[in-house]
């Protein structure tokens, strides 16, 4: 979620990134630290979590970190588009059969999610870069 979205800045015509991890992303992942390694810092803080806020780099591209379920793991302005994307697991260092379905299942739920969304923008299905995926 966090590499795709740092991903999105690069683009020339980029405006904005917002972040939307659910509870578990937001206790299992240290977005603040993530984010300062990269050269990001806190400009504001929102909501009830230590995480949540506005960071911003000395070349003003602002990342939104908002932990609100519904509204898309990544969403982003790009010039007059928004992309929409949702992003499902992490590599799964194994062949057992029950590791390899999980991930076949996570790549489903993901294009299930978007399909689900009404949205006039672009959207991505963000997965683990395997052969399986």
């Amino acid at each position: 979620m966090v590499a795709y979205a740092m991903h999105l800045p690069r683009d020339p015509l980029f405006k904005s990134v917002r972040i939307h991890p659910d509870d578990e992303h937001g206790k299992q992942f240290e977005f603040s630290g993530w984010l300062a390694r990269r050269g990001f810092s806190k400009a504001s803080s929102s909501g009830k979590t230590t995480y949540a806020g506005d960071c911003t780099d000395v070349e003003d591209r602002m990342i939104t970190i908002n932990p609100k379920s519904g509204l898309g793991d990544v969403v982003a302005g790009i010039g007059d588009r928004v992309i929409l994307a949702e992003c499902k697991g992490a590599i799964i260092n194994t062949l057992h059969p029950g590791q390899r379905s999980r991930l076949d299942k996570g790549l489903h739920e993901t294009v299930g999610r978007l399909m689900g969304k009404p949205h006039s923008g672009r959207q991505v299905a963000v997965v683990p870069c395997t052969d399986l995926t």
